[in-house]
């Protein structure tokens, strides 16, 4: 059994949604978006699935379309809610986890997807947060997750502008902002998995084909190590099969660079398989 590094991070991103939780993604997030429907298929089948732009619960889609707005990611849907109920149901807490990405991510888990550069001559401006914003300040557990860690200027020591909350940013932490989501649990990237004990981010997964070494030089702020680091558990069968068959356009791998999609692991290269 062999698998590529596009299969599993949606696998990584997939086993961080606990079971029976309601779980979103935002809109143009196909690695979330697989990872949610390969949760759903394995470990997860209670959870709740609400699509990131259909707002439609519990879809049952013949596979991802390359765009996340497709009508037909609403077939077999339980309800499609309305964009108004989806946010009150954020901010009563009906809703456990959303994922979140960034063009750059800082060590307390704040994201920015609205402009590189300094403010008012911005080098890029990004497409913007829509409702990320407000959604990361009362969702209980984030998610975030990045597939260009390696390029160095997505991990950064401060996010040009702060787009979607973290732990703390400038102004103060959750508590002291009266916020009452609980913030990023997890950092999913292309070259490890970090949590967040003590608000910023740790190490403590890492793909098998990278070093510490390589990893801290493609971050742009310093990060503690678990002491219990070791690579990331490698796909079951089962895990692999729900990737193949809900994702056989591989819309995930559009979120990697070509470098990336050539890094292939096998079960015979010093990997249990996980079957």
């Amino acid at each position: 059994m062999s698998w590529t590094i596009d299969e599993w991070f949606v696998i990584a991103l997939a086993r961080t949604i606990r079971p029976a939780e309601t779980v979103f993604h935002g809109f143009g997030s196909p690695c979330a978006q697989v990872a949610m429907h390969v949760a759903r298929r394995t470990h997860a089948r209670e959870m709740t699935l609400i699509e990131g732009a259909t707002y439609a619960i519990n879809p049952e889609p013949a596979f991802i379309p390359p765009t996340g707005n497709d009508e037909s990611l609403r077939r077999g849907a339980a309800y499609s809610m309305r964009f108004e109920e989806f946010f009150d149901a954020a901010i009563r807490g009906d809703v456990d986890r959303m994922f979140l990405s960034g063009g750059q991510i800082d060590p307390f888990g704040n994201t920015n997807v609205t402009a590189i550069g300094p403010a008012g001559r911005p080098k890029v401006k990004l497409g913007g947060g829509g409702g990320g914003c407000n959604l990361s300040a009362t969702i209980p557990h984030l998610t975030l997750w990045t597939s260009h860690h390696r390029s160095g200027r997505t991990l950064v020591g401060s996010c040009d502008f702060i787009t979607d909350m973290g732990h703390r940013t400038p102004l103060g932490s959750r508590a002291e902002l009266g916020f009452s989501g609980g913030g990023p649990q997890w950092l999913v990237t292309e070259l490890g998995l970090f949590d967040y004990p003590g608000e910023r981010a740790r190490l403590v997964r890492i793909f098998p084909d990278v070093t510490v070494d390589q990893i801290r030089a493609a971050t742009g702020f310093e990060f503690e190590v678990a002491g219990d680091l070791r690579p990331v558990d490698p796909p079951s069968a089962a895990e692999l099969a729900a990737v193949r068959t809900i994702d056989p356009l591989k819309v995930r791998a559009s979120e990697f660079s070509a470098a990336e999609l050539d890094r292939t692991f096998d079960a015979a290269a010093g990997q249990d398989c996980g079957c």
